[in-house]
């Protein structure tokens, strides 16, 4: 597999392209419009939470399951970032999106770790068990 090295600050969709060029193999399976926008926001902020904790716990020791981690998470964002009920919140969805992004680039714009944003989901997830 190919290394390639990040210099230069890139965009939420070369980072999607980038993950799915090197790690399309990864098997998961996909979480459909209808279903995701009967969960909650705890709800889906809790689930994409999950993805952010796998990533943390996988980054820089397996790269498919970090990449699969970090794939599913964008794929969620992007499912509730068009969930109407959320207008909103719409800035809260899009800054912890890019928070995100900075943490699996590095943290290099905003110093953002990924165990930072599992703490910062995980009183999602507790809400939403409640």
């Amino acid at each position: 597999m190919e290394t390639r090295i990040v210099k230069d600050r890139i965009t939420r969709s070369e980072l999607e392209n980038l993950a799915h060029e090197q790690y399309r193999d990864v098997n998961r399976t996909p979480v459909s419009k209808e279903r995701w926008q009967t969960l909650s926001f705890a709800q889906q902020f809790g689930n994409i939470g999950s993805e952010v904790g796998r990533a943390a716990k996988w980054q820089g020791k397996d790269e498919n399951s970090f990449w699969g981690a970090v794939i599913r998470a964008m794929e969620l964002f992007d499912l509730t970032q068009k969930d109407a009920r959320w207008s909103k919140r719409k800035p809260e969805i899009n800054r912890v999106k890019e928070l995100f992004v900075d943490a699996v680039l590095g943290g290099t714009e905003y110093k953002t770790t990924l165990q930072d944003l599992d703490k910062y989901f995980m009183q999602f997830a507790i809400i939403a068990m409640r």
